[in-house]
């Protein structure tokens, strides 16, 4: 990824997470480098979470975002959600429908697994390719975890992958453990990256074909 390309160039931005803290996991430091950008972030699930919500209000605040939340069923026993459920939580939080650019989430997740994962990559590749909500192009996490091997890592051979400046992961790291509060020996410390990947779509066609492929674990 060419950054001193892109880094002053202003966009439209759409990040649509399953929860709060994986827009920070997953794209914090590509969000946390391209300050012109306008970006808006949304995520699906814990509205009504007396804990996470404050905090996910105080992320977007650092991160110079806007964003809104959803509050789908983020229960332990993940039961599968019905399509269009999922799709309607996203166009009802989404301010406008146009972006140059919108990252999600992959078919195969980010780890080995969670539902929740899924099913948005799903319904955001869907609605794009429905012509529901339009953009330029589309980014999905390129993470993977070895079927439960290791802590999730970026896929080196994605579309793009670029290390983190060294500043920038520290904000990316504070922002799990000091304002969402995970402690340094959870999963989500452990597992911020130092390093970002995406896979690119430029045009839904792509995209689907992607999702009908399961994306990163295929």
């Amino acid at each position: 990824m060419n950054n001193t390309e892109t880094k002053n160039k202003s966009r439209t931005a759409a990040v649509i997470v399953a929860h709060p803290d994986d827009e920070t996991l997953w794209a914090g430091g590509t969000i946390l480098q391209h300050p012109s950008w306008n970006w808006m972030i949304i995520t699906l699930c814990r509205a009504s979470d007396t804990d996470r919500a404050p905090k996910f209000s105080k992320v977007l605040d650092i991160l110079g975002a806007k964003g809104d939340m959803g509050d789908l069923d983020d229960g332990p026993d993940q039961e599968p959600l019905a399509k269009k459920v999922v799709q309607e939580c996203i166009l009802n939080l989404l301010t406008g429908k146009h972006f140059d650019l919108v990252i999600t989430h992959d078919p195969a997740g980010e780890y080995t697994s969670h539902l929740r994962h899924e099913e948005t990559s799903r319904a955001v590749i869907d609605l794009w390719y429905d012509k529901r909500i339009f953009t330029e192009e589309l980014w999905t996490f390129a993470y993977e975890d070895g079927g439960k091997k290791y802590l999730p890592k970026p896929i080196k051979n994605a579309y793009f992958y670029y290390d983190l400046p060294v500043r920038i992961w520290k904000e990316k790291y504070r922002i799990i453990t000091d304002i969402y509060g995970f402690n340094k020996d959870s999963f989500e410390a452990q597992t911020t990256p130092r390093a970002e990947a995406f896979w690119q779509f430029p045009n839904q066609c792509q995209a689907r074909q992607w999702l009908n492929k399961g994306g990163t674990k295929k």
